[in-house]
C-alpha cells in the first residue's frame, strides 16, 4: 500500500515534469525574442490547471498513507524503546502540520526511530538523511515555484518559474523512491529488534 502510494506520488511528478518539458518545447525564439503563441499560451495554462489538479489529490492521498504509516512505526519503535524518544507517538502525525517546524519535526522522529532500529550500533543513517534532504528541498522548491507562477506577468518570469517546479518534480521523484528504501530498512529493522529476544525469556543467555 505504502509503495503502490510513493509510486503514484513519483508518477504525478513525471506527469508535472514532462509538462515543464512541453512549456519549454513551446517558446518560439530565443532570449529577448522569445515569444508564444495566444493559443499554445491558452493549452499550457489548460495543462497545468489539470495536472496540478491531479497531482494534488495524489499527494493528498499518499500523505495520508505515508503519515498512517509512520505514526503506526513510532509506535512499534515506542514499544521497543519507550525512553528513545523526546516527543510523543502523537507527534508523528501533528509534526507534519506545525507551519515551518513541520520541515525538521518528522526528521527528529524518523531519526529516533532509525535510531531504535539500529539497536545502538553505527549504522548507516544515508537512506534517511537522503530521503528528508530530497523531500524538504521539493517542498521548498515548489513553494517557490507556486509564487513564481502567480506573478509572472510575461514569458520570462513564467518559464523561470516552470523550470523551479521541473527541479522541484526531479528532487519529489528522488525523494519518493528513497522514501521507499527508508520505509523498508525502517520497517526491516524494527521487526528484527521485535524479535530478538531478551536476556529475560528463557533460553535467551543459552542460545536454546
Amino acid at each position: 500500500m505504502l509503495h503502490a502510494a510513493l509510486t503514484a506520488a513519483a508518477a504525478g511528478d513525471a506527469v508535472s515534469l514532462y509538462a515543464g518539458f512541453r512549456a519549454h518545447s513551446a517558446v518560439e525564439g530565443d532570449g529577448e525574442f522569445a515569444y508564444i503563441s495566444e493559443d499554445r499560451w491558452a493549452a499550457l495554462n489548460t495543462m497545468f490547471a489539470r495536472v496540478e489538479q491531479v497531482q494534488l489529490l495524489v499527494v493528498l492521498a499518499c500523505a495520508a498513507v505515508f503519515i498512517t504509516w509512520f505514526h503506526r512505526v513510532r509506535q512499534r519503535a515506542g514499544m521497543l524503546a519507550p525512553t528513545g524518544f523526546r516527543r510523543g507517538p502523537g507527534w508523528a502525525i501533528g509534526g507534519w502540520f506545525v507551519p515551518v517546524a513541520c520541515l525538521w519535526l518528522p526528521y527528529r522522529i524518523a531519526n529516533e526511530a532509525w535510531t531504535v532500529g539500529l539497536r545502538g550500533a553505527k549504522g548507516p543513517f544515508w537512506p534517511l538523511n537522503l530521503w528528508w534532504a530530497s523531500f524538504a528541498g521539493s517542498i521548498l522548491l515548489g513553494r517557490y515555484a507556486s509564487v513564481g507562477y502567480r506573478r509572472a506577468e510575461d514569458l520570462g518570469p513564467f518559464l523561470d518559474a516552470v523550470t523551479v517546479g521541473m527541479a522541484a518534480d526531479a528532487l519529489s521523484i528522488v525523494a519518493a523512491g528513497a522514501a521507499m528504501l527508508f520505509a523498508a530498512r525502517l520497517t526491516r529493522m524494527l521487526d528484527d529488534e521485535g524479535t530478538r529476544p531478551s536476556a529475560a525469556e528463557p533460553g535467551a543467555a543459552h542460545g536454546g
